[in-house]
């Protein structure tokens, strides 16, 4: 049983890199496609399924969707303390106190959206509508119409606590330009969520587009960040293991959710020369969920339950 998940794990990993190459390709070389959207779009019916990654065990909660407009061009990760190009808005949800002038140190009792108390910053480049001007930076900001936090424990064995303003970060906002090594993107469709694209999704009426952030959870057990913002928290390898001298920690995915009219473009914030390419899709997360929780959620992931 251990060998068939491994395997199916494996060919999960091997087909979102092949769909971002493939991706990566037609967004690169302009190649045209069926639809009229353009090369940046794919029909979901057109992407291939993917089997189940996730671990044992859950833990989900809530921090609503960012309704209150929680948005600005900080990032208290990568440049903390200085706003950001007016182009590349990011939407906050849990900690309300991030602004420009934030540091990680300063989000500490600056309150929470989430009703357990978590005070970490979640965050991402806002998503637009494009009008058929095809305004460069324009378009209405979407506010999701769900959006869901959730830990999973790790299929190979325990996890361990995440400590106090561990950094995580996936995708890379530079992927378009810079060969797209660390890129990330995953767009999918409420009705077929195995469907993983690195293309924005076109999905069939009355179902919403899903953009899932799925960030890394192998911590090197001493550093909260590090230079790149990514080797102090690697992804697992196939299967599920950690790299030698790292440790499990509980695993994020976090779904966003979108009513996107089908045959309406939309595109996320991005820096100049990406060309608001799917595949620049990024999120960040600073953890300052109280030590008490993560004792909890730790022994929830470990035990296999399914927790709230």
């Amino acid at each position: 049983m251990a060998y068939a998940g491994s395997g199916r794990r494996r060919a999960a990993s091997l087909a979102l890199a092949i769909e971002i190459l493939l991706a990566g390709l037609a967004l690169g070389a302009g190649l045209a496609r069926r639809d009229p959207l353009g090369a940046d779009y794919v029909h979901i019916e057109d992407v291939a399924a993917r089997p189940s990654d996730l671990g044992t065990g859950s833990y989900t909660w809530d921090c609503g969707r960012n309704e209150i407009g929680h948005r600005n061009t900080a990032n208290v990760v990568v440049t903390p303390g200085r706003a950001g190009p007016s182009h590349h808005v990011h939407d906050y949800i849990g900690n309300l106190s991030v602004d420009v002038g934030s540091t990680v140190r300063s989000l500490a009792g600056g309150g929470t959206t989430c009703g357990n108390g978590d005070e970490s910053s979640y965050y991402w480049p806002v998503l637009r509508t494009v009008g058929a001007d095809g305004a460069q930076h324009g378009g209405a900001v979407q506010v999701p119409v769900s959006l869901t936090l959730t830990y999973y424990g790790n299929a190979r064995g325990p996890v361990v606590e995440m400590p106090r303003l561990l950094r995580g970060a996936v995708g890379d906002a530079y992927a378009f330009t810079n060969g797209g090594a660390r890129a990330a993107p995953v767009w999918s469709c409420s009705g077929s969520p195995d469907r993983w694209s690195a293309r924005y999704v076109i999905c069939p009426d009355s179902e919403r587009v899903l953009r899932v952030f799925d960030f890394p959870s192998c911590w090197d057990g001493r550093r909260a960040d590090s230079s790149d913002h990514r080797r102090h928290l690697v992804f697992p390898a196939p299967g599920g293991g950690c790299p030698i001298s790292t440790f499990a920690v509980p695993h994020l995915r976090i779904v966003v959710a979108y009513d996107i009219a089908k045959g309406t473009r939309y595109r996320i914030d991005s820096f100049e020369a990406q060309r608001h390419s799917p595949l620049t899709d990024h999120a960040f997360f600073v953890n300052l969920m109280p030590s008490a929780l993560m004792r909890e959620i730790v022994r929830c992931l470990n035990a296999g339950r399914v927790c709230q």
